[in-house]
């Protein structure tokens, strides 16, 4: 018994660490190019003509996942198991409302592209609103990005200009809030106003990648909810015990 629970135990924090950001960058990449392939222009544009933009000009991803038999707080239960595991800064939860069968979080993934172009050098991050609504049977889940959060880097593309030491000014260190080097500053791209819902974006290529990398999380974050929700995090959780 106690080598079945400490057996038990590393598996579910092995999952727990694989799981900490769902999916870790390389890994997303990985499974973007498997599912939409490796032409970020011609996948960008072709996922566009599928998605309509909400009211508020963001990318919004709606599926309902069906759970016969499990009730609602079975299912409250089981998501709040499956967004611990895999969300370990406790602010990522926005909102966890039992009576109201909803959970929301919020919480930003570093870096899923890095882009340098001919003169300026980009870093894209997102910050998905992941929301649960759940009752008898089945949860509802909504996954909102409005904006692309930038690390732009003003000189630091192919062509910017280079100190004694072979360095563009943009190769200098920043640390979190240092706003000293100007070069470097952080913007907001709002998805509706980039390429491919813009085709004559200066961003373009940056933007193309973004916007497969951000739907590929949507689909890479349904198949996980998913799985936990009909199967468990490390598969025995059930009632039999």
């Amino acid at each position: 018994m106690k080598k079945y629970f400490v057996l038990a135990f590393v598996a579910m924090m092995a999952v727990m660490n694989v799981q900490a950001q769902v999916m870790k960058v390389a890994d997303l990449e990985k499974y973007a190019k498997e599912r939409y392939g490796d032409k970020w222009l011609d996948a960008a544009l072709n996922l566009s003509r599928g998605v309509t933009l909400d009211k508020n000009g963001s990318f919004t991803y709606q599926e309902v996942i069906e759970t016969p038999g499990k009730t609602r707080a079975q299912l409250y239960v089981a998501l709040n198991y499956w967004v611990t595991a895999t969300f370990k800064d406790h602010q990522a939860i926005t909102l966890n409302d039992k009576e109201a069968g909803c959970i929301i979080i919020s919480s930003t993934i570093k870096s899923i592209v890095s882009h340098t172009g001919t003169l300026n050098k980009y870093s894209v991050s997102i910050t998905p609103l992941i929301r649960f609504d759940i009752k008898d049977g089945k949860v509802r889940v909504t996954y909102t990005v409005q904006n692309y959060d930038i690390l732009a880097d003003t000189s630091g593309g192919w062509l910017s200009p280079v100190d004694s030491n072979d360095k563009t000014y943009g190769d200098s260190k920043r640390k979190s809030e240092d706003k000293t080097n100007y070069n470097l500053y952080d913007e907001q791209w709002e998805i509706a106003r980039h390429y491919p819902f813009v085709a004559s974006d200066a961003q373009k290529r940056t933007c193309a990648k973004a916007f497969v990398m951000t739907h590929a999380y949507s689909n890479a974050i349904m198949d996980k909810v998913e799985v936990a929700l009909k199967n468990g995090i490390v598969g025995n959780e059930d009632e039999d015990w």
